[in-house]
């Protein structure tokens, strides 16, 4: 029962992280109509591309305090409205500045949603399973992300307005979405921190931990009574660890160079010789390398920890960045060796990074504060993530795929050194046992 249930409710809060990735990658396939089709300047049709990450980067800002006021469970019922109205509106957009203001919407749900699912999943999963179960949102993602590869990939035989049912077909997961949140309890910690209702909340802990609700109650309470007599400012000296590791992992995620090459994998296949259609097909590929690595990395981050995965994901990464900038500056690019270094770095990202990086933020910020630390991780990741996205094409295409790649590489060594000198191992510990190692009293 406890089992089933929990995992239920992780399940149903991790469709917003499926949305999260289709919205995020749905765009690559429809960019070029979209910009023909209104006659797009550079400029213009640069905006029209990153303005979902504006609103990802505002929504991920903000997305604690909804989270803190309206709950756990109110604020998702906000982010699956943004994803259905910004699916049927961008679909059914009749001019370029509604086509914006939906994407903007759609792009505020992806960046509200990844501050409050982990944080939700992380506050109902037991000690034992929290891992894998926080680690259903990323792997939502790259599920997203395979899907909507696909669907453009099918829908694009459709003539002149495929791009419109590309974009408009995420209106039913978003419709499921916002009707299975009905069926999920309010996170338990959040209804004792904010709302002081431990009746409410032993119910459901009952659920989650039927052997130890009481002691975990106490446990929570205590820790509630402690940060309330401590400030609960998160920029306070006693929260520097968990705020040092948050920014960084958040930095080191995208400076591997990850959402450059979603977003732009067929533009990097077409720099390494291939074809257009090859370069789509590709895309796909990438797309379920992404998929079947995050699957694994979820499957054994519990028993084998979150620091091991990133130790071995690190030398892959650093790896298969400098084999693509080394074919890059020898000129040799006949055949498929860039794609198979790109995807052999898609599945060292998925197995480490992409697999870790939701888990870990949410665990290592006490329970006062998770919220407005996830928001911190979360808005950096969005904010590296528009820089380098806003960046690659200039970069690329001024200094060169050596450079560019090799540059990404020499982040991952950083990353390699930050993992092996100061990343703690959180597995297998509750939130409150995490919280006593990572405060500075």
């Amino acid at each position: 029962m406890r089992k089933h249930s929990v995992l239920a409710w992780s399940m149903v809060v991790a469709l917003g992280g499926f949305l999260f990735g289709f919205d995020t990658a749905v765009i690559s396939g429809a960019e070029k109509s979209i910009q023909q089709f209104w006659h797009l300047s550079v400029m213009e049709h640069g905006l029209t591309i990153s303005i979902a990450l504006i609103g990802t980067v505002i929504g991920s800002l903000f997305g604690a305090r909804p989270s803190d006021i309206f709950g756990r469970k109110n604020t998702l019922y906000f982010v699956a409205a943004a994803y259905l109205l910004s699916s049927i509106g961008t679909a059914l957009a009749d001019n370029w500045y509604l086509f914006l203001v939906f994407r903007l919407l759609g792009g505020l749900g992806v960046g509200i949603s990844s501050v409050t699912a982990p944080i939700y999943i992380s506050e109902v999963s037991p000690a034992d399973r929290r891992g894998r179960l926080v680690g259903l949102f990323q792997f939502n993602v790259v599920l997203g992300i395979l899907i909507s590869y696909l669907s453009n990939y099918l829908i694009s035989q459709g003539g002149e307005a495929s791009w419109r049912w590309m974009l408009g077909v995420q209106a039913f997961p978003s419709a499921l979405f916002l009707v299975l949140i009905y069926f999920i309890p309010e996170s338990p910690r959040w209804l004792i921190l904010k709302k002081g209702e431990t009746g409410r909340a032993l119910e459901i802990l009952r659920v989650i931990n039927p052997l130890n609700c009481e002691q975990e109650l106490a446990a929570i309470k205590n820790s509630s009574l402690h940060e309330t007599a401590s400030s609960s400012s998160l920029f306070s000296g006693q929260y520097k660890t968990p705020v040092i590791l948050a920014v960084l992992f958040a930095f080191f995620n995208q400076v591997s160079g990850i959402n450059a090459i979603i977003y732009y994998a067929p533009r990097i296949f077409e720099m390494a010789g291939l074809g257009a259609h090859s370069s789509l097909l590709s895309t796909v590929g990438i797309g379920l390398i992404n998929f079947i690595f995050t699957l694994l990395g979820i499957n054994i981050i519990d028993k084998v920890g979150r620091r091991t995965l990133m130790l071995v994901g690190s030398f892959g990464l650093i790896a298969s960045l400098f084999m693509v900038a080394f074919t890059f500056y020898s000129g040799h690019m006949s055949g498929f060796a860039i794609p198979i270094y790109m995807m052999m770095f898609i599945a060292f990202f998925a197995f480490s990074q992409g697999a870790v990086i939701w888990v870990f933020i949410s665990e290592i910020f006490p329970n006062q504060v998770r919220a407005k630390g996830q928001t911190l991780g979360s808005s950096t990741h969005w904010v590296m993530a528009a820089i380098i996205a806003f960046c690659f094409p200039y970069l690329a295409e001024s200094l060169g795929g050596a450079v560019t790649f090799s540059f990404f590489g020499v982040m991952m060594v950083c990353q390699l050194i930050f993992v092996w000198r100061f990343m703690p191992e959180t597995k297998g510990r509750s939130l409150e046992q995490i919280e006593t190692n990572m405060v500075m009293h």
